[in-house]
């Protein structure tokens, strides 16, 4: 070996892959990416996709002062939303959500105007822009591992529930549709999930990070399109994750246009190191692994238990089942089925132990907050929206089949009796998968 070569290899990691100018493009585009996403990332859900550990049901940092304040303001007086805001109710494209993203941009904007005058001598950001992939790459994993292992546990989009099989599909929404056709499916459901997870682990390990990124590209193209297609309230937010990826597949752009487009040879990786020295950057990587799989770990952890609180494993109710009503007296008074009368219940509906939802003829439903006492075979049914009202009845089973209702409710007396619907007519439930068809079934 010669003196130059051992020279080389005593040389520090940085020295050995110097940076060349960016140009002025670059150092903007850096710049406001590196402002933007970085409040979008801390200020939103996706910080909470960093803490998976945590058992925290909040609005996103950003309604609070000083930036919900803005946004209110703005919403007001540039858009003229009358209306107050809505800060916290599981939809992603609220009207706070999107006067937030125009403010954020605004003054990402502005932001990279100032630094981009007070900065103009600086070449480059290398350092800044390795810490800020760092930071993005487990952002953008974070939520593909929360969303992907929500869907390996099908818990996102959960089997049909046994309301939903005597719903009219008139009534659905389009995005009630999306869902219960996906639930409908636990196998394409895991598989989509797998997809997602793949992704978002891919982007933990350094080396992997482009094709991760390629992977979860994909996976979000896919995702904002039915968003946008089926009206599933987080296209906004997809649209962010899309962004991302491109923003870490940015570097790597021409090799992926030789790669991809052209027909030409793949250059090597031009991403610099973390530290100088080869020890500290096997640390650092160790620690992003590790993070990586507190990540994994705690996303399996949480949805395991979702599975087990609201997913199919969660506790039945004790009278669980879609039952038909066979009799209905009301006030001593027989109400045959009649569909233009809408006092009459068509069916009973007990899933979990806390909810019951009575059909009425013309199929529509209404849903109360019920207690179920099997000791003393009574049932009590409430309202979220009226704290006063009550019912009241005592329940018989005098076969497994077959339910009989006495009590009081809405100052009358009921008498109701019911019968239990199978599960297997219903062809989503019973039919399954066949490797074999002679003909097309499409009921």
């Amino acid at each position: 070996m010669s003196a130059s070569d051992t020279l080389l290899k005593l040389r520090p990691v940085q020295e050995q892959t110097p940076t060349l100018r960016w140009s002025l493009a670059t150092r903007v585009a850096f710049r406001f990416s590196f402002v933007y996403f970085g409040i979008y990332c801390l200020g939103t859900q996706v910080v909470r996709g960093l803490m998976p550990w945590s058992d925290l049901e909040a609005p996103d940092p950003v309604t609070h002062w000083p930036v919900g304040p803005i946004v209110a303001w703005v919403a007001a007086h540039v858009f003229g939303v009358k209306t107050e805001l809505i800060y916290f109710s599981g939809s992603g494209d609220k009207t706070f959500d999107w006067v937030f993203a125009f403010c954020l941009l605004v003054f990402a904007a502005l932001a990279t105007g100032i630094w981009s005058i007070l900065d103009r001598e600086r070449s480059d950001y290398a350092a800044l822009s390795k810490w800020f992939r760092v930071f993005l790459r487990f952002c953008l994993a974070g939520q593909m591992l929360g969303y992907g292992l929500a869907k390996v546990i099908p818990l996102q989009m959960p089997f049909p529930s046994l309301s939903r099989l005597v719903e009219p599909f008139g009534n659905f929404s389009l995005m009630g549709v999306l869902w219960s056709s996906i639930g409908a499916s636990p196998a394409y459901e895991i598989f989509a999930g797998c997809a997602e997870t793949l992704g978002g682990v891919l982007l933990i390990f350094p080396r992997t990070t482009t094709l991760g990124a390629l992977v979860c590209l994909a996976d979000l193209l896919q995702i904002f399109v039915l968003n946008m297609t089926y009206d599933v309230p987080v296209k906004l937010f997809s649209f962010h994750l899309i962004v991302m990826c491109l923003v870490l597949l940015a570097p790597d752009s021409r090799r992926l246009a030789n790669f991809f487009l052209l027909n030409r040879s793949a250059s090597a990786p031009t991403q610099p190191p973390l530290f100088a020295s080869v020890r500290r950057n096997r640390i650092a990587v160790a620690a992003q692994i590790a993070f990586g799989v507190l990540l994994v770990g705690m996303n399996i952890y949480g949805s395991v238990i979702a599975w087990s609180t609201y997913g199919r494993g969660q506790v039945r109710s004790a009278l669980y089942g879609i039952w038909d009503v066979t009799e209905l007296t009301i006030g001593g008074q027989l109400r045959p089925p009649d569909l233009n009368d809408q006092a009459r219940w068509r069916r009973a509906i007990f899933e979990i132990p806390s909810r019951v939802t009575l059909q009425r003829m013309d199929d529509s439903a209404v849903r109360y907050g019920a207690y179920i006492d099997s000791k003393r075979n009574t049932l009590a049914l409430s309202k979220s929206d009226d704290k006063n009202w009550k019912a009241a009845f005592v329940f018989q089973r005098p076969s497994p089949n077959q339910l009989i209702l006495d009590g009081d409710m809405d100052n009358q007396k009921i008498h109701m009796q019911l019968g239990l619907v199978d599960p297997s007519k219903f062809q989503l439930v019973s039919r399954g998968f066949h490797w074999i068809q002679e003909f097309p079934f499409n009921r």
